[in-house]
């Protein structure tokens, strides 16, 4: 009996969806765009913390060498550096290297180095140091050091910019936050609206279920269900287009300041299923907001 009694809700649910469909596209449209927003947002957070969280594993820095500095003294350097425990010079980007990198970088911006009548940037020793268990390294003792050294211009290391990029993230998260809570508000709003409409589509059928007995949950069952549908669907197919877009974008590597590589991840398991539960939950949350007004129809 009860599944016969749900199967008629369902099939009543997706009549209500066919009879009022330029609605429910419409809701569903704007819903959708409200999760993309919120996924893009949330996608970025998480890339962005996973490469911070990555990069803190290691130390790098980049050893940038005066103009015209001699090849022994470039020698004497890069074995300074060998001495250093844990350290390794991962690669020599010289003056050209780094000038066809920038070109990379800027892209259709490239024709802006085209005006230069020398090539400015300097050459780099890229260094990495593995952090060991029980092993310290400061950091900060070694740049100076290495800035004393004949023949060496600047260095910078990553956990200098870590230290920026964590105060960024706390930003970004509590921004996330209320951005998501609007965002809610926003996919609230649209469901009730929507279900509000397919209500008044339908005032006659439900004053006359409700004069032949029908309880008030019998008569608000389907229109629930066009709210969980609509928020199901908005959640697979937002999930699917993010997915699609990571996809077109996971064979690029990103360089930043010489300082890592920016390989790009996609939501783990457990955020994919909460999207996809919350995008459900709005759903129904909004359709119970829609009914509660005609409660006593």
């Amino acid at each position: 009996m009860k599944l016969r009694r749900w199967s008629y809700f369902l099939r009543q649910a997706l009549m209500n969806i066919m009879n009022n469909r330029l609605v429910h596209v419409i809701g569903l449209g704007t819903m959708l765009v409200s999760i993309l927003l919120f996924g893009t947002y949330l996608l970025l957070f998480i890339n962005l913390n996973a490469w911070v969280q990555g990069w803190g594993h290691s130390l790098s820095m980049s050893v940038y060498l005066e103009e015209g500095i001699s090849e022994a003294k470039r020698d004497m350097i890069a074995s300074w550096i060998k001495s250093l425990p844990a350290a390794e010079i991962e690669r020599l980007i010289t003056k050209e290297e780094a000038l066809k990198e920038l070109r990379r970088v800027l892209g259709d911006q490239a024709g802006l180095l085209e005006g230069l009548s020398a090539n400015p940037l300097p050459a780099s020793l890229q260094v990495v140091f593995e952090k060991g268990e029980g092993q310290r390294i400061d950091p900060e003792r070694i740049k100076k050091e290495l800035e004393m050294l004949e023949g060496v211009e600047e260095v910078q290391y990553s956990e200098d910019w870590l230290k920026q990029f964590k105060g960024l993230m706390r930003l970004i998260r509590v921004a996330g936050v209320i951005i998501g809570g609007f965002l809610c508000m926003g996919i609230l709003f649209i469901v009730t609206n929507t279900i509000k409409l397919t209500i008044y589509s339908r005032k006659e059928e439900i004053e006359i279920l409700k004069l032949v007995g029908a309880t008030d949950w019998f008569v608000k069952m389907p229109f629930l269900l066009e709210g969980t549908i609509q928020g199901m669907v908005s959640g697979i197919l937002a999930l699917f287009i993010l997915f699609a877009g990571y996809y077109l974008l996971s064979t690029e590597k990103i360089h930043f300041a010489n300082l890592g590589v920016f390989d790009l991840v996609f939501f783990p398991h457990g955020y994919m299923l909460l999207i996809l539960l919350a995008s459900v939950a709005l759903g129904l949350v909004g359709s119970l907001i829609a009914v509660r007004r005609f409660f006593d129809i």
